[in-house]
């Protein structure tokens, strides 16, 4: 018998194909208007070695909580259709981060963004960015840290992981719910 786990998504009805906007290119990868560039290898546990433009590097100056030396990333998008993304490091391939959209997840989700970060990423509004969260297993389900978005100007490709005041978002909101399907293998 093998077992597999399930997901059990709260995903809104309204997001059954996401529409990335400017994030998506022709080649499937949700990302912005690049120019070309080189070529390069990164290296990952999960996916082995994979081809990225070099114009496709996004810069986090402080790192991420909790990896502060680890500045420089990029999005892979395993599925075309799939709604998560991992946010690999480009210097060690055994760093990389699961995140989504949290619009997927929760509608009202807003983030309040200091001037001063706005700033330090060059966006005159938050409007202007592309948020993404943080996704975690923690028992039998996902969660999301909608305290702590990925906020990027994915015009200059810098990013920056802020963190929320805003009691309504947590560092554990649920999003998905894993459930083990049992299925009879034959001998």
């Amino acid at each position: 018998m093998v077992q597999r786990k399930r997901l059990i998504g709260r995903r809104s009805d309204s997001d059954a194909r996401a529409d990335h906007g400017p994030w998506q290119d022709a080649s499937g990868f949700p990302l912005g208007q690049f120019k070309e560039g080189v070529i390069m290898d990164v290296a990952t546990t999960r996916f082995g070695t994979v081809q990225v433009d070099d114009n496709r590097v996004l810069e986090f100056a402080g790192g991420l909580l909790g990896f502060s030396s680890f500045t420089r990333f990029v999005l892979l998008q395993p599925d075309p259709e799939g709604i998560f993304l991992w946010l690999q490091s480009i210097v060690s391939p055994e760093l990389a981060f699961v995140v989504t959209d949290p619009s997927h997840w929760c509608q009202d989700f807003e983030a309040v963004v200091r001037r001063e970060h706005l700033a330090q990423l060059d966006l005159s509004s938050v409007e202007e960015a592309r948020m993404l969260v943080i996704v975690n297993k923690y028992d039998d389900a996902l969660t999301a840290n909608l305290q702590g978005p990925l906020v990027v100007n994915i015009r200059n490709q810098r990013g920056m992981q802020v963190v929320l005041a805003d009691r309504r978002w947590t560092t554990r909101r649920e999003i998905a719910k894993l459930v083990e399907e049992k299925q009879l293998v034959s001998a």
